[in-house]
Formats: structure tokens, sequence, C-alpha cells
């Protein structure tokens, strides 16, 4: 049994215990999926209007598969450290730890926001079923990990060493060298300033984005015959955890080059590939996603904006909301409906509007186009807006691909590179809140103590280690399977769901550590609260990325 062999080879009982909790974990998955795909499903496919009416035990199952998933990396992460000899107490804490406590949530209930608690129960898991995958025992020394000796000694370890990380992400060298140049940039040019773009609400200096121009951000992924560095998504990764650490609005500027050139890179022609992503690549051209519509949002098929054909140009009419820093944007992905008459996804193109930066006193100086700005809790230093297009010309080389009806299509192949960089934005904003709770705790003195020795607070601090290094682990999984070119909506989709709901309980714990102080806009908690709160929403809300995984489940994927 695992216990008896923790006792005597650490590593192999803790890699044999891992795997069997993840195994454990599969089949639960196994048996609820066929439990729910009886209760949704007509002739073995699942039926929307029911699967609609069984939304909470579907959602539940999504979150169950993506538990199921941590179980798995966290598996594979303990393997891979032993191997290489890089299996560190600090390493086997957060594995035990981190093993035992989401074993015990998928068996006593998991928490798909802070008032919903879905358990197997409601996917169809009676006490009988559960036991003939998982007996007491087996429990009982899965749930031993996480004891609070072993949160004691976390830590301990956590307040002793003053690494970039807690516990070794097993990258190697290049892509470590890459985390602290972009850790460097961030404490130097970012940290320094970002509570003051926040409070003012101000644009991120264009200097800071010349800044990243010169560390290789825009063209991170981008190949080298584009103007690009070539590198794998890992990368993209770690550079968007460590700018978003920095400031959230410094990461994301990032996911506007992202986007832009996945959308030209897998679907443009060869004449717009080349005028454009060497332009993004450099900063030359900053681009912006501009997708949602006011009574679209994820309904994508629903949406209006229309794009006429007249002679050279396209003349486009019609309102977008949520566009993130449009006004200094030189280049638009902008969807719109070019075919009135083809119902849904099927008249739906992208075009590369072109358009001149604007300022905050002439935001929009281009015949057509005109914005309001919409106030935001945080994720400030590039602005959001509404638009409203009036006859706004694009030309008609910019369709992308150079055929109509294809927009829906070229934008659903960017999604996994866009949410896997989303769960990396969201890791950096739950290491930052995870850095402030630690400085904080460390520098609050009561009761004759640092309030770090108290255990509630350490053990805050202590989950915000273990399951960002979960949430990694999972984003760098999907990253990977990206890079060998293997279809990961599911995966990325996945990191997404949980790397957002790490980066809100973070910085929401984060604040209770400060108490009354982490609720002063002064200290820059109250910022990361703000900031960690979109990540669920935006590039798929939970409850849209939940039935999404749901859905894929059903019709088959493992």
């Amino acid at each position: 049994m695992p216990v008896a062999q923790t006792q005597s080879d650490p590593a192999g009982g803790l890699v044999v215990l891992a795997q069997e909790a993840a195994a454990a974990a599969e089949a639960l998955l196994a048996d609820a999926t066929i439990e729910l795909r009886a209760r949704v499903s007509v002739d073995g496919r699942a039926v929307s209007r029911m699967l609609d009416r069984e939304q909470r035990a579907a959602h539940g199952l999504a979150w169950l598969a993506t538990y199921v998933q941590a179980l798995r990396q966290l598996a594979a992460y303990a393997v891979r450290a032993r191997d290489a000899g890089r299996l560190g107490e600090t390493e086997e804490l957060i594995v035990r730890i981190g093993v035992a406590e989401y074993f015990a949530q998928i068996l006593g209930g998991i928490p798909m926001s802070q008032g919903e608690i879905v358990r197997l129960a409601d996917i169809g898991l009676g006490p009988a079923k559960i036991a003939t995958r998982v007996t007491p025992s087996f429990a009982e020394a899965v749930a031993a990990g996480n004891s609070a000796a072993n949160r004691a000694r976390l830590i301990e370890l956590m307040r002793a060493q003053h690494a970039a990380t807690v516990g070794d992400c097993l990258l190697d060298e290049t892509l470590d060298q890459v985390r602290d140049e972009m850790r460097r940039f961030a404490d130097s040019e970012v940290v320094p300033n970002a509570h003051k773009w926040h409070r003012t609400n101000s644009y991120i200096p264009l200097e800071t984005l010349s800044q990243m121009d010169e560390l290789g951000e825009f063209g991170l992924t981008l190949p080298e015959e584009y103007g690009g560095m070539g590198l794998g998504k890992e990368s993209m990764c770690v550079v968007s955890e460590e700018l978003s650490r920095g400031y959230i609005g410094v990461g994301s500027i990032g996911t506007r080059a992202e986007i832009a050139c996945e959308l030209i890179l897998g679907s443009g022609t060869e004449e717009q590939k080349r005028k454009w992503l060497p332009k993004i690549a450099t900063g030359e051209a900053l681009p912006t996603a501009v997708f949602t519509e006011p009574n679209t949002g994820s309904d994508l098929a629903s949406l209006r904006t229309r794009a006429t054909r007249s002679g050279d140009v396209y003349k486009v009419h019609g309102n977008k909301t949520w566009i993130t820093h449009p006004v200094r944007a030189d280049v638009m992905t902008l969807l719109v409906r070019t075919n009135p008459k083809e119902p849904g996804y099927q008249g739906l193109s992208m075009l590369l509007a072109e358009k001149p930066r604007g300022s905050d006193a002439d935001p929009f100086p281009v015949a057509g186009m005109s914005g309001t700005e919409i106030e935001v809790l945080g994720y400030r230093g590039m602005k959001e807006y509404e638009i409203a297009f009036d006859g706004f010309e694009v030309a008609a080389e910019n369709l992308l691909g150079g055929v109509e009806g294809m927009g829906f299509k070229q934008l659903m192949a960017t999604f996994e590179s866009a949410r896997i960089q989303t769960a990396a934005r969201a890791i950096g904003v739950a290491q930052a809140a995870m850095e402030e709770a630690m400085k904080y705790a460390e520098g609050r003195v009561q009761f004759g103590q640092p309030i770090v020795g108290f255990p509630r607070v350490a053990d805050k601090i202590v989950m915000m280690a273990v399951e960002i290094m979960i949430a990694r682990q999972i984003t760098y999984y999907a990253a990977r399977e990206k890079d060998k070119g293997r279809r990961c909506d599911l995966e990325a989709g996945m990191a997404k769901l949980l790397a957002a709901r790490v980066a809100w309980a973070a910085a929401d714990n984060a604040v209770q550590i400060h108490g009354g102080n982490g609720f002063a806009l002064e200290y820059p908690i109250s910022r990361i609260l703000c900031d960690a709160r979109i990540l669920s929403i935006f590039e798929g809300a939970a409850e849209i990325q939940a039935q999404v995984i749901a859905r894929r489940l059903l019709d088959g994927a493992n």
C-alpha cells in the first residue's frame, strides 16, 4: 500500500499515492459521465434542452473533470521531479497537500463558486457507487497528506526561501531564464507604477510598451520568418505570468497580440501575414479584438454588426462593447456579419480593420467610428470601450483569408491559445496576491508575533502556493499539447476555469490576511482583488467554460 511505501521510499511512495488517487478519481469521472449522459442524451447524443435542464450536474461534471486533470498533472509533476532529481521537500509537500485537498473535495464537494458546491450525488453517484472506487482506508491515506504538520512545514520552508516560485516548476533552463528576465523587468518597471496607473485609471505608458517590445513580448510565439522569436506556448505562459504578477494590464497587452497573430497566422493570406505579423511582432502595430456586442455576449451566433461590400471597401454598421485598448490600437480584428441572409455562424467574417491611434482627447479620429469609455473596477491600464460603427470603412483586401463566411471558424481556432494565456495571467495575479499576503503577514505583529505564525493565516498562504502550482501544471500541460499540434480545447478550458478561481481565492484570502488594511485603496491588494475578479468572466465566463467542457465530455472526449 502507498503508506508503507512512503515510509521506506518517500519519493516512490508519493508517486504511487498520487497516481492511485488520480486513477480513483478518473474512475469516478467515468462513472459520473455515464450517469449524466443517460440523463441528457437521446440516441447517444447530448440534447441541448436536456443538458440545460441538468445544468448544475453538467457543470459539476466539468469541475470534476478539471479536478481529475489536476490530480493527473500533480502525479505527472511528481514523476518528472523524481526522475530529474528535483523532488525536494517543498515539491513533495506541494504534491502531498494538493492531492489530499483536491481528492477530499472530489469526495466531499467541489466549489464551483463561493456559494455553489457540487457533490458527486448531484451527478448521480451515491455512496455505494463511490465505495466501489474509493475505500475508506485509501481515502484516509490520501487525506493524511494535508495535515497540520505538513502545512506548518511548508510555510516554514516558504519563509526561509525567496525563489521566484514556491516549488520548482520543472521548466528547462531557457524558460527559467525567461522568467528571471521578465521578473526583473516587472519588478523594476511595472510593480512600482502599477498601483498609480490603477488608481488614476491611466494608460500603461507607451515607453513601457516599447520596453516590452525590446524583450520580444509581442512576437514571442511567432515564427522567425515573420519577425517573431519562434518560442513555444510554455514561454508565453511564463511571460504572461510574470508580467501579470506585476500588473494584469501589462500582462494582458500581450493577449491582444497573441489573438491577432493566431488569427492571421492560422487564417490569413500570405500577403496579410507579410503585412501584419512583423508589425505586430515589433509593437509597431498594436491590435485589439472587437468581437462582443451589447446583446450577444458569448452568443456569437446572434451577432448583428454588419459589413456591406461596396467596391473596394466594406462599410461597417453596428455596436460593439467591452473592447479592450481600442483607442491606441492600430488594427482591429473585427468580427462582422457580411451575409445577413446566412443565419447563425455561417454569415460571419473577420476583418483586419486599420485605424489611426487616438488619445483621451480624441479617442477615435476616423470617420464612422465613435466610442464611450466603460468605467471598470479593475483590469485598467488599457481602458474598455463601447464602440459604434456608422459607415466605418475597411479595405476589402483586409478580409481575413480573403473568403467571407469563415469568421467564426477562424475565431474558434484561437480560443485554445487565448484561454491558455488567460490561465497564465490568472496564475500571475494569484502569485501577486500570495506575495502581498506573505509580505504583510511577515510584517504585521499581533499578540507579540508576526501573524504568519498563526495557523489560519499560514494555512491560507500555503493553499495559495499549492493551488498556484496545480494551476501552473495544468496550464503548462495545455501549452505543451498546443505546441505538439494536438487539439487541446478541453485542457485549455480546464486550465482557464481553475486558474481563474485560484486567482480570486488567493486575492480574497490575501485581503482577509490584510484585515482592515486590505479594504484600503492605498494597499496594492485592493487592486489585485479587483483585477482577479474579471478572470472568471472574460475569455468565456466560468459558466460558459463549464458548459463547453461538459459538452465535450458527454460527446466522448477523454
